[in-house]
């Protein structure tokens, strides 16, 4: 994609994050043609998408389609992916004698689809399967964002037949989803930062707007620094074939997660009580990062167990200079 076209669906996108409703910004994601961007573009259209899909708060099925097609099925609006429990990146399935029992996450988008792809764990070997989604319960999470609209997916029992999936085919995949919410945590950071800034230059105390004290300032840029960082991480994944190496996207996710929570830490003392108030946004900012972070394996484990692996293999990942 060259830089006209990429400028083009990216303003495209803005436009898309603006509609209020869920099914709006589907509907407008559908008119854009985000999956067949996808299955053209490949992970190059990832950033584009999600920091914008962070930056405005907002929830859509996107990450199910980019799941679903790195599995190698068709995606559409009917059908989501069951995600692994917060914190985990597990397969969310298993086969038992009953047949096979889920417990996971679901986007917004289960509550509409029809059929969803589970991916299981098997006699060491890892197996995909469509399962009618009347087949299991999907009931909402109350949780921290309930407006991300997440579902708990449980069930046992249920008849399913799948197809073999390599190991590597879901570290790619997973490499994939985590590259798309490092990218969301980034579009969060901006916007907390640009809510702690304008906050910043319109607060009047002393007799001047509390942007001009040193310790208003260093905060701001320790923020700056955060993001910066992260989306230096993020943009150094993909390699020259358009592929995320498994290890740096692991890498990257963790950075934004920690980045997002050094961001929000320091917003918050910016903008002191008003981030708290329910007329404010900056909280439901916080309420997105926290979730986020979980997802796919949060930045803590991910930095442990990453850590772990690389002192294992003696081997960096690849990253591409930017």
């Amino acid at each position: 994609m060259d830089a006209e076209a990429a400028e083009l669906l990216a303003r495209s996108l803005e436009r898309a994050f603006r509609n209020e409703t869920v099914k709006a910004v589907e509907a407008s994601l559908e008119e854009i043609g985000w999956r067949e961007a996808l299955a053209e573009e490949g992970t190059a259209v990832v950033p584009l998408l999600f920091a914008r899909q962070g930056a405005a708060i907002a929830a859509s099925g996107a990450l199910d389609d980019l799941l679903v097609s790195a599995l190698g099925f068709p995606a559409d609006p009917g059908t989501a992916f069951v995600l692994p429990e917060f914190g985990s990146y597990a397969a969310p399935g298993s086969m038992e004698e009953g047949g096979l029992a889920v417990r996971g996450l679901g986007s917004v988008r289960m509550a509409a689809a029809s059929r969803a792809v589970v991916l299981t764990g098997r006699d060491g070997g890892l197996r995909a399967s469509v399962v009618e989604t009347g087949r299991f319960e999907a009931r909402p999470v109350r949780g921290v964002d309930p407006r991300l609209g997440l579902v708990m997916v449980e069930g046992e029992g249920i008849a399913a037949s799948g197809v073999e999936i390599a190991p590597a085919t879901w570290e790619d995949a997973l490499a994939a989803g985590r590259l798309a919410v490092a990218h969301e945590l980034i579009g969060v950071s901006r916007t907390m930062l640009r809510l702690a800034r304008e906050h910043a230059v319109t607060r009047v105390q002393f007799g001047r707007p509390i942007g001009a004290f040193q310790a208003v300032r260093h905060r701001l840029a320790e923020c700056l620094v955060a993001i910066e960082s992260a989306e230096a991480a993020a943009g150094a994944v993909l390699g020259p074939d358009g592929g995320a190496d498994p290890v740096a996207a692991g890498m990257a996710k963790a950075f934004a997660g920690r980045g997002a929570r050094t961001v929000a830490r320091h917003c918050q003392q910016v903008l002191a009580g008003v981030g708290f108030t329910e007329e404010h946004g900056f909280h439901h900012c916080f309420r997105r990062v926290l979730t986020l972070d979980g997802l796919l394996g949060d930045a803590k484990t991910l930095t442990r167990e990453l850590g772990e692996q690389v002192l294992r293999d003696r081997r960096l990942p690849e990253m591409r200079l930017l």
